[in-house]
């Protein structure tokens, strides 16, 4: 058994992972959803000059926090890499971030 104070640390990287998902999940959307279509239907590649850096970063961020959330260990292989690919998919974020409360949500009780 997990002591409290490892139990704590736990639910707090989960929740610190939960809002890096979300926001990971949200730059991809923009980007995908807002500033493709400006670059290529109405000519304005500002839109992705902006928007594709902000991802990027994001993207970086939830790399981080992905490795930071799974080295305390207690996460399969496959469920680390579906965590990985869930960056890769638009709204997969969103689906990873559920997925994440419920064990977080798990762990709390």
């Amino acid at each position: 058994m997990m002591p409290a104070a490892g139990h704590a640390e736990e639910v707090a990287r989960l929740r610190r992972m939960r809002h890096v998902s979300l926001l990971e999940g949200t730059t991809l959307l923009l980007l995908v959803l807002v500033a493709v279509p400006l670059k290529h239907l109405w000519g304005m590649p500002q839109a992705t000059a902006v928007m594709g850096p902000v991802h990027g970063m994001a993207f970086l961020l939830y790399v981080w926090m992905l490795v930071q959330t799974v080295s305390a260990g207690g996460w399969p292989r496959k469920q680390v890499l579906c965590m990985l690919a869930a960056a890769l998919v638009p709204f997969g974020a969103f689906v990873n971030e559920r997925a994440l409360a419920r064990r977080q949500k798990a762990l709390a009780a």
